[in-house]
């Protein structure tokens, strides 16, 4: 806050006042009449806002003048987006504009944004409640105004790329109050006549007043409730409307609708020369392949008359090696025999001459039999004698015992015994338990 008492120049009080009027006033919407327009070299726009109880002066300086998409004019109703200033030099009160809109463009972009959210909402914009588009449509439905540029331009691309397809428009307003009115109906007459199979909604561009027909909820809820599929191009690329959102497919100009429209036939004309061309190439193969077939087996023919002489030749010759091979054959198996019997004379033994010697040899056999029966024998009898004097039980038979301690085990050392032990003596004949009355390790030798 100032001091009353203080003393300001004339430049601090108009810099106080502008800080304190932007600091005041935020960026903020104004309505008014343009007037005093004034297009400076520089590029900036002077002009003033005005009502039936005042005006306040403007500037739009180059950068935010070149965004405006029309041309100002004196007389136009607009709504401007300004901060509130004062040019110091001069001390005049001012608004500094950054955009610019036509009178009610705000509430028309209030009105679209709140129809497109409960149209989405309830679904209608769905990728999946859209009808597949037929790829080669017959005959196509035209939804415009008779006299406006944008139906020349559908019409002269259908043309080009599918002159065969059958056009029916469908006459309407696109701009007005009973714009909207007349499409929904346009669009109902298509449905109700059912005589294409696609349609095209079609109109130029324009400000968003011009396309407002297009953008409202009576126009969406004919698209949807369309059962033939149906193309929105309104507008220019820019340019997007409710009716593009709800429609089957958007294009983004007229022309882009009627190529989208014949994009089938216009590359089934590209794909049918291509199939041409590969049809005649494969069929081209195809002979020339056949034809060299046809030449190798045009080498490979004879005539029957030849033919028949080789088969007369190829039999004589078979037949003749055919009695050769039996001839042959019946030699070799006539002296195989010859042979056999040859070797079984040979082999029949003679037992006349042999008698003699053979009885001779068995005397010979029948005595060596008997000396050699003899000398085993006599080899066994000395074998039994030894053995028999080996045997244990003729060692116990002479006298002799086996000593085993109480374990079981043989006991053959008198030092592994101790006095009063028992121990267990196998006889000849039986066994009996002794005790150990003494022990001499070592002793004399028993004579036998």
């Amino acid at each position: 806050m100032l001091d009353p008492a203080t003393v300001v120049t004339i430049g601090e009080l108009n810099r106080l006042a502008r800080q304190s009027l932007e600091r005041e006033f935020p960026l903020l919407w104004v309505a008014g009449e343009v007037s005093n327009l004034t297009r400076a070299t520089s590029g900036h726009i002077y002009f003033s806002l005005k009502d039936a109880a005042a005006q306040a002066r403007c500037v739009m300086f180059r950068t935010r003048a070149q965004s405006v998409p029309w041309r100002l004019e004196n007389g136009q109703q607009v709504e401007a987006r300004a901060l509130v200033s004062l040019y110091e030099p001069r001390g005049d009160f001012q608004l500094n504009v950054e955009t610019l809109r036509r009178a009610g463009l705000g509430r028309l972009f209030e009105a679209f944004a709140r129809l497109k959210e409960r149209l989405e909402a309830e679904g209608l914009f769905a990728i999946e409640r859209k009808r597949p588009l037929p790829r080669f449509p017959h005959r196509i439905g035209i939804i415009a105004s008779p006299r406006a540029a944008a139906l020349r331009d559908v019409l002269a691309a259908l043309k080009r790329r599918a002159a065969h397809l059958s056009v029916i428009l469908y006459p309407t307003l696109v701009q007005g109050d009973r714009a909207a009115a007349e499409i929904a109906g346009a669009i109902t007459l298509a449905n109700r006549r059912s005589e294409c199979d696609l349609l095209l909604l079609v109109r130029g561009g324009g400000s968003i007043e011009d396309l407002w027909a297009f953008n409202e909820e009576i126009v969406a809820r004919a698209i949807v409730g369309s059962s033939l599929p149906l193309i929105s191009g309104v507008g220019h690329e820019t340019d997007t409307t409710i009716a593009d959102c709800v429609a089957d497919l958007r294009a983004a100009t007229p022309t882009a609708a009627a190529e989208l429209a014949s994009q089938g036939w216009h590359a089934a004309t590209g794909e049918l020369a291509s199939l041409g061309t590969t049809l005649g190439r494969t069929m081209q193969y195809r002979i020339d392949r056949e034809q060299q077939r046809l030449d190798r087996l045009s080498l490979r023919l004879i005539d029957p008359a030849a033919q028949l002489a080789q088969t007369r030749s190829r039999l004589a010759l078979l037949a003749s090696r055919l009695d050769a091979s039996l001839a042959n054959g019946l030699r070799r198996h006539r002296n195989r025999l010859n042979r056999a019997a040859l070797g079984l004379a040979h082999t029949v033994p003679r037992t006349e001459k042999r008698g003699g010697h053979i009885r001779l040899l068995g005397q010979r056999l029948a005595a060596a039999g008997r000396t050699r029966q003899q000398t085993r024998q006599g080899a066994l009898d000395s074998l039994a004698a030894a053995l028999a004097h080996l045997n244990p039980e003729a060692t116990l038979a002479r006298g002799f015992s086996i000593v085993r301690d109480a374990g079981g085990h043989l006991v053959t050392d008198a030092a592994s015994l101790v006095k009063g032990q028992t121990v267990s003596l196998h006889l000849a004949r039986g066994e009996a338990r002794a005790g150990i009355l003494a022990t001499t390790p070592d002793h004399p030798s028993i004579a036998t």
